[in-house]
């Protein structure tokens, strides 16, 4: 992997092996030191090697990165978290239904100066990033209005300049910039109905991205790190043997949602919350109907107590206020 060398932006070199944990020799470039926007760093946090290793060749390299996969796999919090560690700024703006052209781009405003109404041009936050040693991460890339989609075509090329048209300006990209995005489909709408609001992208535009990486759920042993990670009193003999029954129930709907028995399943950020959720309560069932089971539709509700019940041993009832035995909800 080639290095950015800039030694006026990062002057850190941070090894891969040692700040991530992953099997290589390779080096990047960091800041120095943490300014404004460069996330926390969770220390508890683990690295999938092959996302990892795309995101530092989005920084490293200048490349323009696109996560793809299901909801709940921290594919935002992974780029978070490696620019936490290499000191990078960071900022995330969500392509909701809400962002428009002027909010990215930039509007006039009435402001008052030496008492006198006047009206400036504002910028929006994509030329404000684009002047900056900035990672623009944009969330629910592909549910993006049209409008705002080709306002990144051009950005989307490493060396790509952005023209204000209201201002017949042209903006040169800081050395620093780095554009990344998260997706919960790769641009080819969804079909499975669990995404509403996602669209087909202009293949064009897809076809402009360098790098594009699939984060998908881990492996049972790392998922239950996790969880015992993020809920370190769980972290004993007895929470692990917890950690993995929830586990395998998370499995479960996984595997009932790909057959499609479900029209739901349990993300890695659920699970986490059923074990938080459980420090509360102090009844896996009653955390586990809070967490997961009310978000289901009621005509599945018996199948994901069939799933509890086959790897906790115990009966869930299936609809509130029906009493199970041995402490559930």
């Amino acid at each position: 992997m080639k290095r950015l060398v800039d030694t006026d932006l990062a002057t850190r070199q941070v090894p891969v092996r040692e700040c991530f944990g992953l099997d290589s020799d390779l080096e990047v470039m960091g800041f120095a030191e943490p300014s404004d926007h460069v996330p926390e760093v969770d220390p508890n946090y683990r690295f999938d090697p092959d996302t990892t290793l795309a995101i530092l060749a989005g920084f490293s390299c200048n490349r323009r990165v696109l996560i793809q996969g299901m909801h709940g796999t921290g594919k935002s919090t992974h780029i978070e978290q490696v620019a936490a560690r290499l000191n990078w700024p960071c900022i995330r703006v969500n392509l909701d239904g809400h962002v428009s052209r002027l909010d990215l781009v930039g509007r006039d405003a009435i402001v008052l100066r030496d008492g006198q109404q006047i009206t400036e041009f504002k910028e929006g936050i994509l030329p404000w990033a684009l002047q900056r040693p900035m990672a623009l991460v944009l969330d629910e890339y592909d549910a993006g209005r049209p409008e705002v989609m080709f306002v990144l075509q051009r950005i989307l090329e490493r060396d790509g300049h952005f023209t204000l048209l209201d201002q017949n300006r042209v903006i040169a990209p800081h050395s620093g910039f780095r554009l990344f995005a998260t997706a919960n489909s790769v641009g080819l709408g969804d079909t499975s109905g669990l995404y509403y609001g996602v669209q087909r992208l202009n293949h064009a535009q897809l076809d402009r991205w360098n790098i594009v990486a699939a984060l998908n759920y881990l492996s049972p042993e790392a998922e239950a790190g996790i969880v015992a990670a993020q809920v370190p009193t769980l972290d004993t003999p007895e929470g692990r043997r917890l950690i993995a029954a929830m586990v395998e129930v998370a499995a479960l709907t996984r595997a009932g949602f790909q057959s499609g028995d479900l029209s739901t399943l349990m993300s890695p950020r659920t699970l986490i919350s059923w074990a938080e959720n459980l420090q509360i309560f102090r009844s896996t069932a009653r955390a586990f109907r809070y967490a997961f089971l009310n978000k289901c539709d009621a005509s599945e509700q018996a199948i994901v107590a069939e799933y509890y019940q086959r790897c906790f041993d115990e009966e869930l009832a299936a609809t509130p206020g029906t009493p199970a035995p041995h402490g559930g909800a």
